[in-house]
């Protein structure tokens, strides 16, 4: 049955495309609009696909096309955010609830890494694409890949070390004080 199909690709591919999705926006409703659009693009088209076993490329690859095509456009249309202050977004649930401090301290610094190096590490990191796959959904050659992951990597590297930096200048060391006695 062609529904069970796609609520079985939803539930095995919505987490790790929302990931994705979240790396490249840094906003938590265009990240869900992203991966929902990326769904319905599928439910449209996806039985064009001749390999199935593709299809997790195909989804990773539909999402960046989007991203890159809501970017281009955005660029000629004004942002909500321009039209004057509103109330913000109510707070989403955590995507992953066993992600600990350490794991967000590595998404924040992520955050700082240059989009055309994120894109490739969140793929390879997070969501454990080969660097066929990643070069397939960038539509880069490998090489390319290798050379962006390692500039990546650097950048993760100093962004992280930046916070970590910024973590320890905030952290007041314990000194035990001897107590007064009043007169």
């Amino acid at each position: 049955m062609p529904g069970d199909t796609f609520t079985q690709l939803v539930d095995a591919h919505y987490v790790p495309l929302y990931r994705f999705a979240l790396s490249l926006t840094k906003s938590t409703s265009d990240a869900c609009d992203l991966t929902q659009q990326t769904f319905f693009i599928w439910a449209r088209k996806g039985e064009q696909l001749r390999d199935a076993a593709k299809a997790k490329s195909w989804l990773f690859t539909t999402l960046y096309r989007e991203f890159l095509r809501g970017r281009r456009r955005a660029e000629h249309v004004m942002a909500l955010e321009d039209l004057g202050p509103v109330d913000a977004d109510p707070p989403a649930p955590e995507v992953d609830l066993v992600t600990g401090l350490d794991a967000g301290l590595v998404v924040e610094a992520l955050q700082e890494v240059d989009e055309v190096y994120r894109a490739p590490l969140t793929l390879f990191y997070m969501e454990e694409l080969s660097y066929r796959e990643i070069a397939d959904a960038l539509e880069v050659p490998i090489g390319t890949v290798m050379s962006r992951l390692s500039r990546g990597k650097a950048q993760l590297r100093a962004a992280l070390a930046r916070k970590d930096a910024g973590t320890r200048s905030k952290v007041i060391p314990f000194a035990a004080e001897k107590t007064r006695k009043l007169p």
